[in-house]
């Protein structure tokens, strides 16, 4: 919104694992007239209870909502490219899976020539090289440090 001047008519692209983070963005995106365009790798997608709140959301305030395994085709033309760790607390036994079911889901350049024009990252931190690579991460296009002074203001 800071960067924007708005949320409504956004699009936001989760590419990544299908988290407590992307639940939240699920129960509120359309609420605030946000597309969300999802991609997960099969077997990580978000809690089903929470995606169909997400479709009946969708449909109630007139916003898209895509569920796809394709991080291009979610990245399509998205304002805002959003990404959380792969591997949570708790999951650490699950590191060497992840990271093999996880394998092109690296948020790049790349990835960004699918976004809008107007494209910027964010990640909740701390990040890892395998989730996005240092050249977003970086760029002037990341608003990841003020994503987290604005945490910090909220907790």
């Amino acid at each position: 919104q800071e960067h924007y001047g708005g949320l409504k008519g956004l699009t936001i692209a989760w590419i990544g694992d299908g988290n407590n983070v992307l639940q939240s963005f699920l129960t509120s995106a359309a609420k605030l007239g946000m597309h969300l365009r999802i991609a997960t790798p099969r077997g990580f997608e978000p809690d089903p209870r929470i995606t169909k709140i997400a479709e009946q959301n969708s449909k109630e305030y007139g916003t898209k909502l895509l569920l796809a395994t394709d991080p291009l085709e979610a990245a399509d033309s998205a304002n805002v490219l959003v990404t959380d760790t792969w591997i949570s607390m708790g999951q650490e036994e699950e590191k060497k899976e992840r990271l093999k079911a996880f394998q092109g889901y690296q948020i790049t350049m790349q990835t960004a020539k699918s976004a809008a024009s107007n494209w910027t990252f964010l990640h909740c931190l701390p990040r890892k090289p395998e989730e996005v690579d240092d050249e977003v991460f970086y760029s002037p296009r990341s608003l990841v440090f003020q994503e987290a002074e604005n945490r910090k203001w909220t907790i």
